[in-house]
């Protein structure tokens, strides 16, 4: 799989979840939001530039916490269009997975 494909102006960044899945989940949130200023550096862009986000979450209990961060991280003169949904990760210690778009 690819981490990153960029095709006609858009970056696609693979799901991302936390390298350390023993971390409690603001820990895993900052290890992925990290993780995606990364990847958009790479496909030369930045957080400004998002498109969209789907979130996934092992449980909805984490939806505040999850908003709080979200909100302190994204560009606030362009926040993208995002979707947050409860679902059963890869690991049952993945507590948090994005999937993002960007513009280049």
């Amino acid at each position: 799989m690819s981490r990153v494909v960029k095709h006609a102006g858009i970056a696609y960044l693979a799901g991302m979840t936390a390298e350390d899945a023993s971390q409690g989940f603001e820990d895993q949130m900052r290890q992925v939001l990290a993780k995606a200023d990364e990847s958009l550096k790479l496909a030369g862009t930045d957080r400004s530039r998002l498109l969209t986000a789907t979130i996934w979450l092992s449980d909805m209990a984490y939806f505040a916490e999850m908003n709080t961060m979200w909100e302190s991280w994204i560009d606030p003169s362009n926040p993208p269009a995002r979707a947050t949904a409860e679902c059963k990760l890869a690991r049952p210690t993945l507590l948090v997975e994005i999937l993002f778009t960007a513009a280049c």
